[in-house]
Order: C-alpha cells, then structure tokens, then sequence
C-alpha cells in the first residue's frame, strides 16, 4: 500500500507488547461544567466543592459543597456533611445534609444524619435515621399552624383561615 493511502490505525498484533488500538476520544463539554465519576475502591478525604453533576462510588469523608448535583452510588460510603442543589442517594451516608432544591433516597440506600431541604423523596427499602426539616412558603406555614392548633385545642377538626385579618371561625355549638 502507498504510503499517501495509509491510515493513522495500525493493526494489533495479539502478544505484541507494542501493539495499538485505536481509541474514541473524549470530547469537550461546551457548557463548561462537566460530570465526574469517582470510582470504587477509592477513597478520599477533605473538602470537594465542583459545579455539575458528580457521582461518587468511591469512600468519601470531609466535606461537600456545590450547588448542582451529587449521585452518591451504591457502593459509595460517604462520611460528610453535605450542602448542595440536589444530591441523589443509592449508597450509604453518614453526616448532615443540607438540599437547596430536593434530596431522593433509593433502595438500598442508608442515611444518617439530619436532612435539610424543600423537597424529600423516599423509596422502600430506604434505612433513614435522623431529623428532616423541610422550609415551606411562610403563609403556607402558617396556615398549617392554625389548622394544627386548632385540632388539639380539642373538638372535631374544622377549617380555618390563619391569614393575617381573616375572620374567627363560627362556633356551631348551641
């Protein structure tokens, strides 16, 4: 063959131990925020902060932060507190957990620590142990709040409107 018709691919030759293949490269994200796998069986300690999306199979302890996506998958053990947009739970996480956006536990995943975010989701066969507080619009706290009190104050429960000036229920007692 010509060496102007050559290919840049040159064929392996099995038990050659120059042998090459060609291999796809990766290519470039355009947005500037790319996604990271750390792997399993590794292990790392200290602070992470990344923009993106990460997933972790790896052990991890330290810190998280970010404010986009952490996977931890299931083989991941993650000793951290950890601060983020939405953080994706398959695998074991011990430390606080603080959610700008929503945190969703699947099988078989195991959470220890308290649990901060607007949004929570759960799966069976999900291990959780801790306190979850999950912020609400204030007059939709409010609201609740009424309708709490006014259930234990004793009596069947009724309807009441706890924004600021509505009106006192009517009693329907004789």
């Amino acid at each position: 063959m010509p060496f102007w018709n050559r290919t840049d691919e040159t064929p392996s030759q099995e038990g050659s131990p120059m042998s090459t293949t060609k291999r796809d490269e990766p290519t470039p994200t355009t947005s500037g925020a790319g996604d990271l796998l750390l792997g399993a069986g590794a292990e790392f300690e200290g602070k992470l902060t990344f923009a993106g999306t990460v997933r972790i199979d790896a052990k991890f302890k330290g810190t998280i932060v970010t404010n986009d996506v952490l996977v931890v998958g299931e083989r991941a053990r993650i000793d951290a507190d950890i601060t983020c947009g939405t953080v994706i739970i398959h695998g074991e996480v011990n430390g606080n957990i603080r959610a700008k956006n929503g945190v969703e536990l699947h099988a078989p995943a195991k959470v220890r620590g308290d649990v901060e975010t607007p949004s929570l989701s759960l799966e069976r066969g999900v291990v959780f142990q801790g306190q979850t507080t999950m912020a609400a619009d204030k007059a939709a706290s409010a609201s609740a709040q009424g309708q709490v009190a006014t259930r234990m104050s004793g009596g069947a429960p009724r309807n009441v409107d706890a924004r600021p000036g509505a009106a006192a229920p009517q009693s329907r007692e004789p």
